[in-house]
């Protein structure tokens, strides 16, 4: 099944891979801000410039993607042709290796013939074939890993053979993981309290076990909220850029779900990607500033207007989950292929509910770990923002849960068969 989706995919990368070539902006669509950082490294300059310009020592992002971008960089050539296959065709791999972490949490949960349907459903998955094609990014890789994560939060609820070292281990793949995309820190509590609860529940030691991990990851993330300490002389734990993740948002504007990216219908967009304004005013006043300004803007904002606030988040919530923006005239012209995705995608989550529900049936404990990491992870972008790509990362437990829903409703038919011809062979 690996070979099988690694195929597919990189006959996409064939297809897609000359969207990386444009050169306007500086290669700005070659990795966005995270092939920007890359170039600074090349170039000598270290961490630094995530936009178009010099503009110094950045925390917009967090280091795993942007060395491993660099890396590729300094083989392959700075924006080329190469670099742009090597890059895609690794994620390729990357997104088909998640066949493995899917198969055994499925087999763990819900048996073998679960686990072998869902190790096809993910190679065959279309989000998790074209998205890897169609975008540098580090959302895949964080995919990959969060799925492992999950994988080892259910084998750790038994600690018989695990010791010392396992521990340790999972909280360097927690730490390395918060350092390629730290969304998926929503979920470490999750996971962390769901072993701690299994295992006071076995009568076996708990606190040190979790306190271990804790630690682990402390020390692993620790090197770089120094470093930012240095450079920037105040405490940034991953990344500088909450102030404008909520002013992107929460400025008025809901004519599309991320209005700064496309004809938004204000005349100033919002954030230094679109508008020149905004552009300049991050060069002159710095990063930092331009972040606090960015929080003040969205919490006046905000307090302005809770109900717009409120209403907003709900719909963020329902986009989520479903695709479903809006079918106006003006927003299927950016998108007019929502409808077949609104589709798909709510589908998809009502067969994870489907399958939730039936895993709630048969072990509860094993459905309320799923069902936790559902209600978690995306409870920060329905408060600042959401794109298209971000719910990626546990679309691998949404789909064993959504093959485990599908196949029972075979099972259940022939359930109700049996019971209907058993009292006629009887009579």
């Amino acid at each position: 099944m690996v070979l099988f989706g690694l195929a597919i995919r990189l006959a996409v990368v064939g297809f897609l891979y000359p969207d990386q070539m444009d050169p306007s902006r500086g290669h700005w669509h070659f990795g966005f801000e995270q092939g920007k950082v890359a170039y600074s490294i090349v170039q000598g300059h270290g961490f630094s410039s995530p936009l178009f310009e010099d503009t110094g020592p950045t925390a917009f992002l967090v280091p795993v993607y942007p060395y491993f971008m660099a890396a590729v960089f300094v083989i392959f050539g700075t924006y080329s042709a190469a670099s742009a296959l090597v890059l895609l065709a690794l994620q390729a791999l990357i997104s088909a290796l998640t066949c493995l972490p899917v198969f055994f949490v499925a087999r763990r949960t819900f048996g073998e013939r679960v686990a072998l349907f869902s190790g096809w459903a993910w190679a065959l998955f279309p989000l998790a074939i074209y998205w890897p094609a169609e975008r540098i990014w580090p959302t895949w890789l964080a995919t990959l890993l969060l799925a492992l994560l999950f994988l080892m939060t259910l084998q750790l609820e038994r600690p018989a053979g695990f010791g010392a070292r396992t521990w340790i281990g999972y909280g360097l793949l927690w730490g390395f993981t918060a350092l390629t995309e730290p969304i998926t820190l929503t979920v470490l509590p999750v996971m962390l309290g769901w072993i701690g609860f299994r295992l006071y529940r076995q009568r076996e030691r708990w606190f040190v076990p979790l306190t271990v991990v804790s630690l682990t990851i402390i020390l692993s993330v620790s090197p770089w909220f120094i470093r930012n300490y240095e450079v920037f002389h105040r405490f940034i734990p991953f990344r500088d850029t909450m102030g404008l993740e909520f002013w992107i948002g929460n400025n008025g504007d809901t004519s599309y779900w991320l209005p700064a990216s496309l004809g938004s219908a204000l005349t100033n967009k919002v954030g230094p990607w679109h508008n020149d304004a905004e552009w300049q005013k991050f060069k002159q006043i710095g990063e930092l500033a331009y972040m606090a300004e960015c929080k003040k803007k969205a919490d006046a904002f905000i307090r302005a207007n809770p109900r717009w606030y409120a209403v907003v988040t709900v719909r963020r919530f329902v986009f989520i989950w479903t695709h479903f923006w809006s079918f106006s005239h003006y927003y299927l012209a950016q998108e007019p292929d929502d409808p077949i995705n609104v589709a798909f995608n709510t589908i998809l989550t009502l067969l994870t509910l489907v399958g939730l529900r039936r895993a709630f049936s048969e072990n509860k404990a094993v459905a309320t770990l799923y069902a936790l990491v559902f209600l978690f992870f995306p409870v920060m972008f329905y408060f600042t923002h959401v794109e298209v790509y971000y719910r990626r990362q546990i679309d691998p437990m949404m789909l064993v849960l959504a093959v485990y829903g599908v196949m029972g409703f075979g099972r259940s038919k022939k359930t109700n068969l049996a019971a209907e011809v058993r009292p006629a062979s009887q009579a």
